[in-house]
């Protein structure tokens, strides 16, 4: 067996923020196999409150957060017994990645939501392990300036952006001509547009290949996920929009790819399981050994690629489409996408009618090239308040 430095020894104080979502629980399933390198410090929620109390009397951290603040009442009673803080809201939120005794943060909150606490987090220089996509589509100017000058160190936990980290791994001197996002093309690949005006929440949360959370699923299905990623991509490495292409690739065995200037390619293979892309943002450079399932080449006799249908799909092309115009447009088409992912899970829209929901809030857009972050939290509030009022008043107009 390979040696571990030494500095693994070291335990890491672990702030998980969405610590009962689905990257939250893999990542307290990765820790709970490394006790003598990882411990649990903060563990925060949005709203699913018993599972959090569960967490803190099973982990004992130092501090709980609970976003929603109708329910700190209930956590607080929960957990009187114990020496573990509560806090509540949003502001509690953002402030606990400052704290001294937290060495690293993992940011697994879906949504806008990620952006202060992540901002936060570099202002305080603590390393973050970061899968909340949406922080770099909203803001990635802005975050990844910040971390460059504040020397903090931004490890992904998307499977696709670990495995493009992974192969860049003793080549960040070496060019790259161009990175492969890979996608399995969710439940639907192959349907027409008749198919999908059909399609019921259901059936998008049947994700052929990962477990995931409910907006993240919804996303894989419509290949918006695929989008975020491409902007996420893009600000991550340093990226060229030319230089990121996009495959269909239904065995989601091949997690990326990058091409390098001479021709050769990289890429990274493995079960479909985010645990091992947590696993290696938390122990970076080093790998730790696991029990994880293990690839079996001959289950996996082909591995087929084919390009992505956009005329079908059409968030793939939008979301390039707001990367190419930059500025403040990529926060609207998050948040016209959240909301359009909202409505159709409550069935007060369609599955096809997302697209058009999100065009339409671009296309009503006052861009700003170089938006703040206060200019981010205002487009981000009024895009969320068109998306409302059309989707409530059932106004047809984002359809002409």
């Amino acid at each position: 067996m390979p040696h571990i430095n030494s500095e693994l020894h070291k335990i890491k104080r672990i702030a998980i923020l969405g610590s009962t979502g689905s990257i939250g629980t893999q990542t307290l399933e990765v820790m709970d196999a490394h006790p003598s390198l990882f411990e649990v410090e903060v563990l925060t929620a949005a709203n699913n409150v018993d599972l959090l109390i569960q967490q803190a009397i099973k982990y004992k951290p130092n501090v709980v957060v609970i976003q929603n603040e109708f329910h700190y009442s209930k956590l607080s009673l929960a957990l009187s017994s114990l020496p573990i803080k509560v806090y509540a809201g949003d502001e509690a939120l953002a402030q606990v990645v400052e704290m001294d005794s937290v060495d690293m943060v993992v940011m697994a909150i879906v949504g806008f939501a990620g952006l202060k606490p992540t901002l936060n987090a570099i202002d305080a220089r603590k390393p973050i392990a970061i899968a909340n996509k949406e922080t770099f589509v909203v803001a990635g100017q802005l975050v990844t300036q910040k971390a460059k000058a504040a020397g903090v160190n931004l490890y992904p936990v998307d499977s696709e952006h670990s495995a493009i980290f992974q192969c860049l791994a003793g080549e960040f001197h070496n060019p790259l001509e161009k990175i492969i996002l890979t996608a399995s093309g969710g439940p639907f690949r192959g349907k027409n547009l008749d198919f999908l005006s059909n399609v019921t929440p259901a059936m998008a949360l049947k994700h052929p290949n990962w477990s995931m959370g409910a907006k993240i699923t919804i996303d894989s299905a419509s290949l918006m996920n695929k989008g975020l990623e491409v902007i996420e991509a893009y600000w991550l490495f340093g990226l060229k929009v030319s230089q990121i292409q996009v495959l269909v690739h239904p065995q989601s065995i091949i997690h990326s790819m990058v091409q390098f200037a001479d021709g050769s390619i990289k890429a990274q293979l493995g079960l479909p399981d985010m645990k091992l892309p947590i696993q290696y943002a938390l122990s970076y450079p080093h790998r730790l050994p696991n029990s994880f399932l293990r690839m079996d080449f001959a289950a996996y006799s082909q591995l087929t690629f084919e390009e992505p249908d956009t005329e079908t799909f059409q968030n793939l092309n939008l979301a390039f489409q707001a990367l190419e115009n930059g500025g403040n447009i990529p926060c609207i088409l998050n948040a016209a996408n959240e909301m359009a992912v909202d409505a159709f899970l409550k069935e007060k829209i369609r599955f096809t009618d997302m697209p058009h929901l999100i065009r339409y809030a671009m296309n009503q857009a006052t861009p700003i090239l170089k938006p703040s972050f206060e200019d981010l939290f205002e487009t981000d509030l009024n895009t969320r308040l068109l998306i409302s009022n059309v989707i409530n008043n059932k106004s047809t107009i984002w359809k002409d």
